[in-house]
């Protein structure tokens, strides 16, 4: 099962004098700290609204500093669950945005079926779950870090014994 989850960050801002400068920074800002290991997360402004109902800006500013609220959408991969879903997606973020506090705002599952996930590849985005895969031997890769499944290493051995032959 795959889910888009929406997570809401209150990004603090320093040296602004308006909210449109505040949030320029603030998503330029955040890009940077999650590039280039979640460079999938799309950020966007967020909303924010009065205990009335009255629309406000994304950005509070006071004495050129802001608090900026910024959604940050990402799609998880081949998880058990919503809460599993918005557990690695808090995770992923969380890491990269140190002292930011973060909610979770939604969580929908995508419109793929099990069978149908499988069979997509490399679509480009998504966490470090997607990567969760069976080898050959029909046992189950886990993708939590940066490691070669025996499939990966066997597409990478001839290009080094090319480049070997190359330089000899």
């Amino acid at each position: 099962m795959d889910c888009r989850v929406v997570v809401e960050a209150a990004v603090p801002v320093y040296d602004v004098e308006t909210t449109d400068e505040a949030v320029r920074i603030a998503i330029a800002k955040t890009g940077e700290m999650l590039n280039p290991d979640l460079n999938y997360v799309e950020i966007t402004m967020g909303t924010r609204q009065s205990p009335s109902g009255e629309e406000l800006p994304p950005a509070f500013v006071a004495a050129d500093e802001a608090l900026v609220a910024l959604e940050l959408e990402m799609t998880v991969f081949n998880v058990e669950g919503e809460q599993h879903a918005t557990r690695i997606a808090r995770k992923e973020i969380g890491q990269r945005l140190e002292n930011i506090p973060l909610k979770v705002l939604d969580v929908e599952p995508v419109g793929e079926s099990d069978e149908d996930a499988d069979d997509v590849e490399g679509d480009g985005g998504g966490s470090s779950s997607d990567t969760d895969s069976t080898s050959d031997d029909g046992t189950s890769v886990d993708g939590g870090d940066e490691r070669e499944t025996e499939s990966d290493s066997d597409d990478l051995l001839p290009e080094f014994e090319e480049m070997v032959e190359d330089d000899n």
